[in-house]
């Protein structure tokens, strides 16, 4: 998404619980087996995002350092595991011909999720690569970054909860996916003022620029999380069709 703030407009997406007319039924009925593994995915995609946050404000108030490079180890292993998961769902899913009206939703979410995992991953990676310079008296500057970072990583985890919902209970996918879409606005609103202090501070262009592309960076993480909330809106509705 581009700079300025996305109008709301897009929350005239179908709620699912108008055309949920009675209880929908479980996802997956008595196999627990792939339902314990989703939620393992879910769980690993969760811890991701943490140490994604944590490692982030490690970075920018002390630097690259030993804590940092564990917590992209950490990250890795996650994202690995997910990957392992993802596979392992799938092949069970064409194996023992599970779910053939909802299969295909299904592997498209895990793919969505962990696609998400990835660019995370890939984005602390370059931060830890080409870890912008910001002065550490910039105390205004300091905060909003913390700020734009926290709504970022609170629409992540407000997709991850919108997909157990999924699984669960559809009718309550409506409220997670109002969550996500909040926080990305609000991204949105922090990455334009961080910007504006970048541009009107005293750094090179070449800074500035450099500065720029990494607010950029982790707002575009929030619009990925909107994006997967917006086809999980369309899931939630065919199920409870």
């Amino acid at each position: 998404m581009g700079l300025l703030a996305r109008p709301l407009a897009c929350f005239s997406t179908p709620d699912p619980r108008a055309v949920m007319s009675k209880e929908t039924p479980q996802l997956f009925g008595k196999t627990r087996f792939l339902e314990g593994k989703i939620d393992e995915f879910l769980d690993k995609l969760s811890e991701g995002v943490i140490y994604f946050e944590s490692g982030l404000l490690l970075l920018v108030e002390r630097g690259v350092n030993d804590a940092c490079d564990e917590k992209l180890q950490q990250m890795n292993d996650l994202k690995a595991r997910c990957n392992e998961i993802r596979r392992s769902v799938v092949g069970t899913l064409y194996s023992e011909m599970l779910i053939p009206d909802f299969r295909g939703d299904v592997l498209s979410l895990l793919s969505d999720l962990y696609g998400l995992l990835d660019v995370i991953v890939d984005c602390y990676q370059e931060f830890m690569i080409e870890y912008p310079t910001v002065d550490k008296g910039a105390v205004e500057f300091l905060q909003e970054l913390k700020n734009l970072l926290a709504v970022v990583t609170k629409s992540v985890q407000a997709a991850i909860m919108a997909a157990r919902a999924f699984f669960r209970n559809p009718s309550a996918v409506r409220d997670h996916i109002y969550e996500i879409r909040v926080y990305e606005s609000e991204a949105d609103r922090s990455a334009i003022r961080l910007k504006r202090m970048i541009f009107s501070s005293s750094l090179s262009l070449v800074q500035k620029l450099h500065v720029r592309d990494a607010v950029d960076a982790i707002d575009g993480i929030a619009d990925l999380a909107e994006d997967v909330s917006d086809e999980l809106s369309i899931y939630a509705i065919k199920r409870a069709l």
